[in-house]
């Protein structure tokens, strides 16, 4: 065993035990027994049954008495309100990065399959071209926009407004700085040459210094809060904002992990950013936004918080299954395995709740924008995941190793998962934080069916182009220069698909620009897909 493994497994174990630990306190002090009283904390009085939608109006879905009714709304008002500059500071952010992630990701497409498209620019070579996409979606557009909603949500789930806004505010600029020094690094050829880890070690403390004054106001309002138990969407929001620094921190020592070791740490925080960063966020808005807008409570508590421990106990050793076949040690690489089946328990888990407490409300689906990305995102989450697991079995792992395929699955997770949940998120947290609901309603459907559509193309083409590319590769009598050709016309709709996507982005980005900028006419009903009686078509 390498120093590397040794020191690896040794980091996974004391988090593990940590996570335990926090399991038996978690039992130790009932809040597994909290069940439906628990559910109802981030209903107001008299809210319950009336579903929160995006609009400027947010009186009439509260009922009961005057007092305690003006109570909730003016508490909710407040904590709000108390978030705007952060939170418009990193989601502002977060689209300016997923324009150009955008950009750049569907200029590295377009090369898999025309080589010579912008061949002649240094700067936009495929291996430089390919991490500042990655780089951009990951760091700068879902983290970004994770972390905005987590300061949004924060104050609602702690019934306190958001404390130390200032500190968030500083976070943003920094973070920003960061990204746009890793990125010009990557472009000049000043990459660690890891994937996900392409930044200079020098630019990973300015996101260390950004995480850390984003943390101040989270754990400010922790402490302020009003509220006796911690809804779980607070679990999930909490623990990502706390593993991530860690992960990040680790795995960028410079020179603590050199040659072919340093694959195992690679794999090891590229999944857990996955699992223990982007996953918690995706999970934890969805068990927020979708009892909501439906204004019912999620059907078992219980399963919510077996979802999250049983993540947080699992997920450490999933990304190992990337180096089936690598230069480690094949018990490493069957831990590996094992932890990604038992994935399996919180995904089933989660899958639960979010579609159970759906049940008997699809119809709602129809209208309202916030729930039907968010929606389709959980269901993303539940089919990538179970994806996931059977990618890391061997038998499955010998096809779809160094194929396509594992590009299309990453992109189901990443983007159909969480990127949808973050577009429903924004579509719900923007009226509130401007008190103008979105100008037109065709935008938005346009924007759906642009991202629906276009994933939807990129993930079955390269899933199926794959699978093809990897049965070839089986064969040993079948040249490698004919796979590649056989792999062109999956290629080509893979950037079928995300020319669509970007086209969705553009849409996305100036509907958000033209609502702070308050076009179109005021209004006090959301605005949804479809036109409600009495309510002119936008």
């Amino acid at each position: 065993m390498t120093p590397t493994i040794a020191l690896l497994l040794i980091i996974t174990f004391l988090l593990s035990t940590v996570g335990l630990l926090l399991l038996i306190w978690s039992i130790a002090t009932n809040q597994f027994s909290h069940g439906a009283k628990a559910a109802r904390t981030i209903f107001s009085e008299g809210e319950e049954g009336h579903g929160e939608d995006p609009a400027q109006n947010i009186a009439m879905p509260i009922q009961g008495k005057d007092d305690a009714r003006q109570e909730a709304l003016t508490n909710r008002l407040a904590a709000d309100h108390s978030s705007r500059p952060a939170v418009l500071a990193w989601i502002a952010s977060a689209m300016v990065w997923l324009v150009i992630g955008s950009l750049y990701g569907l200029t590295s497409s377009i090369k898999m399959h025309f080589p010579e498209f912008l061949a002649d620019s240094q700067w936009l070579t495929f291996g430089r071209v390919r991490p500042m996409h990655l780089n951009a979606v990951a760091y700068g557009w879902a983290s970004m926009a994770g972390i905005g909603v987590a300061l949004f949500l924060m104050p609602r789930l702690f019934k306190t407004p958001l404390a130390g806004t200032r500190f968030a505010v500083a976070g943003a600029f920094i973070w920003n700085l960061g990204m746009l020094l890793g990125l010009v690094a990557i472009n000049l050829g000043l990459s660690d040459g890891e994937e996900w880890l392409e930044f200079p070690w020098q630019v990973d403390l300015l996101f260390v210094v950004g995480g850390a004054l984003c943390a101040i106001p989270l754990l400010k309002t922790a402490a302020n809060r009003t509220v006796d138990h911690l809804y779980v969407s607070s679990w999930y929001l909490m623990a990502a904002l706390v593993w991530f620094p860690f992960l990040f921190f680790i795995a960028n020592v410079p020179g603590l992990f050199p040659g072919a070791s340093g694959a195992t740490v690679n794999w090891w925080f590229a999944h857990n950013v996955l699992g223990l960063w982007v996953t918690p966020i995706g999970i934890g808005i969805a068990y927020y936004m979708i009892p909501k807008i439906l204004g019912r409570p999620i059907i078992s508590y219980q399963l919510s918080l077996l979802g999250f421990w049983s993540l947080a106990l699992f997920y450490s050793q999933v990304g190992i299954h990337h180096l089936i076949g690598g230069p480690i040690p094949t018990w490493l690489v069957t831990l590996s395995i094992v932890h990604s089946v038992m994935m399996s328990v919180p995904v089933i888990t989660v899958a639960i709740n979010h579609h159970g407490t759906m049940w008997g409300h699809f119809g709602r689906l129809k209208d309202s924008p916030t729930l039907r990305f968010v929606w389709i995102g959980a269901l993303m989450y539940t089919v990538s995941s179970l994806q996931g697991s059977m990618e890391a079995l061997r038998s499955v792992n010998v096809i779809t190793h160094f194929t396509h395929y594992t590009v299309g699955h990453a992109h189901l997770g990443m983007y159909a998962f969480l990127s949808f949940i973050l577009f429903g998120a924004i579509y719900f947290i923007m009226p509130r934080l401007t008190d103008w609901e979105w100008p037109w309603r065709r935008m938005i459907s346009l924007h759906f069916w642009l991202v629906a559509v276009g994933i939807l193309i990129y993930v079955v083409s390269l899933s199926v182009g794959g699978w093809l590319q990897g049965v070839a590769l089986l064969d040993a009598e079948t040249p490698f220069l004919d796979i590649v050709k056989m792999t062109l016309p999956y290629l080509e709709a893979r950037s079928l698909g995300g020319a669509l996507m970007t086209l969705g982005h553009l849409v996305f980005v100036v509907h958000f620009v033209a609502m702070l900028m308050r076009k179109g006419k005021a209004s006090n009903n959301p605005t949804l897909f479809r036109a409600t009686t009495g309510e002119t078509s936008q």
